[in-house]
């Protein structure tokens, strides 16, 4: 067996941070959020007028109150909301959290008819509004302080990398653009022969000498099922937690189930959801977004189209041949933000670069003007295909549209693009915009097309807002 070892030299020298530490913290911060909830429900109760409390009812909140936040942080953990897997990453969190605020509104009111206690009606209402509205923004700024602390090295978990030399080196280097999620890659082992998997005795041994929490099998690391039982009871005595990477890269977790078959674990994964981004819902959204939008921001439309035709006295708009859905053209308007005839010069600027036409992006271009460098910096340029959204060429979210030398490159999986409306902003444009490879920009645009759904163009949406405003990969 070859041990690839991959840790920077401070990494093998720090102890791993007790792990309970995270969970403990949000259940501190969930507690005192619940006992802020439980005050102004008390307070709103006593001072709002619509809650007005009988005269001569004693209440008894000094006893229900304490029993309805202990009951609510019970519910909470029992559905696995302070899970270490759970916690700083997808939505699985903020959903085990609502949950828990649904049922413990259920119990509580239940609990109340059976004892024929009188709790009062507007301490219900108030405390059960507030409440899950305090407990996700709470989760959320939590989940935004963990992350910043996980990019500088702290609150770590410490993985040991298993599987061939290709499969090791693809999940260190995923682990380790994603800091936020946590995993430190302390090293890499890799089988002696290919196809005969990792000898368990040194396997073990190394995770004892680089102190891993947990091991990370990739493709490569175990010739067979048996082995990767043994694998699992051996590293059981070393207290280390066991992952595996199946063959599913770029599906979400709502498209995956396991259900077990005679003790077999059976991985269902869910048809593509790209039909439902054609659905009427997303239309409706798409419509509805873009009309608030064209009014809320016509202001800076005007102000924007003032200063490209001021410039040079030449046209504001430039309409360019797109292609959209199921590769049919359209023409996507945008706010001029280079010379005039610019489309002239590309054949050049791509030989000078020694670029392709995929993705053909030039960091300081020489063809864009002197307001159009503002523009493009805060997409402002972009706020014309508003009207594109309305005419149904494009929605508010999807992959960005291309010209035709750029879809004549496409391969099998790159046409699956066009199986949805192209979009005003997508995945790729808030994760990093120009800054990314072209080939990191289609998967995820393909991750978009195979794992559409509303609650991720939301998010994509409040993304845009916080990557135009900070402007970064942005030329």
């Amino acid at each position: 067996m070859t041990v690839v070892d991959r840790a920077p030299r401070h990494l093998r020298v720090v102890r791993p941070r007790p792990l309970p530490l995270v969970p403990v913290a949000v259940l501190v911060v969930d507690a005192l959020l619940l006992g802020l909830t439980l005050a102004l429900a008390v307070l709103g109760r006593e001072t709002l007028t619509v809650f007005a409390p009988p005269s001569g009812v004693r209440t008894h909140l000094d006893v229900a109150a304490p029993l309805i936040l202990l009951g609510w942080l019970l519910c909470t953990g029992f559905l696995g909301g302070y899970r270490r897997e759970v916690l700083g990453a997808g939505t699985e969190e903020f959903k085990r959290v609502f949950q828990a605020s649904v049922l413990t509104a259920g119990l509580v009111g239940i609990g109340c008819y059976l004892a024929k206690f009188a709790l009062p009606r507007g301490f219900f209402v108030l405390a059960f509004v507030i409440g899950p509205a305090l407990l996700l923004v709470g989760r959320w700024v939590v989940r935004q302080v963990l992350h910043v602390l996980r990019r500088r090295g702290r609150l770590t978990t410490r993985v040991l990398v298993a599987g061939s030399l290709a499969g090791s080196e693809a999940m260190t280097r995923i682990l380790r653009r994603e800091s936020w999620l946590g995993y430190a890659v302390v090293g890499a082992v890799v089988p002696a022969e290919a196809g005969a998997g990792i000898d368990l005795t040194e396997l073990t041994a190394v995770v004892d000498e680089h102190a891993a929490d947990v091991v990370l099998f990739a493709p490569g690391a175990i010739a067979d099922a048996a082995q990767m039982k043994q694998a699992i009871w051996a590293l059981e005595r070393h207290r280390v937690h066991v992952v595996l990477t199946p063959q599913l890269d770029n599906i979400s977790h709502e498209r995956i189930a396991v259900r077990p078959v005679g003790g077999v674990p059976l991985i269902h994964v869910e048809s593509p959801t790209w039909t439902d981004a054609g659905a009427v819902g997303k239309r409706l959204f798409d419509v509805l977004g873009a009309s608030v939008l064209l009014l809320a921001l016509s202001p800076l439309l005007v102000i924007a189209a003032a200063s490209v035709w001021v410039h040079d006295r030449g046209p504001v708009l430039f309409a360019q041949p797109r292609v959209g859905r199921s590769g049919r053209p359209f023409r996507c308007l945008k706010l001029r933000t280079m010379r005039v005839g610019a489309e002239a010069q590309v054949a050049d600027l791509m030989a000078a670069t020694d670029q392709d036409a995929l993705l053909f992006k030039v960091k300081d271009d020489p063809r864009i003007t002197r307001p159009g460098r503002w523009l493009r910096r805060y997409s402002v340029d972009e706020l014309p295909q508003l009207l594109n959204v309305l005419r149904g060429d494009m929605s508010l979210i999807g992959p960005r549209p291309q010209v035709a030398r750029e879809v004549a490159l496409y391969d099998g999986a790159m046409t699956r693009r066009l199986l949805v409306r192209p979009g005003m902003t997508g995945l790729w444009q808030v994760s990093g915009r120009n800054d990314l490879r072209p080939d990191e920009a289609m998967r995820l645009d393909l991750y978009y097309v195979d794992n559409w759904s509303m609650l991720q163009d939301l998010a994509i949406l409040a993304r845009t807002a916080r990557a135009v405003v900070g402007a970064r990969g942005a030329y």
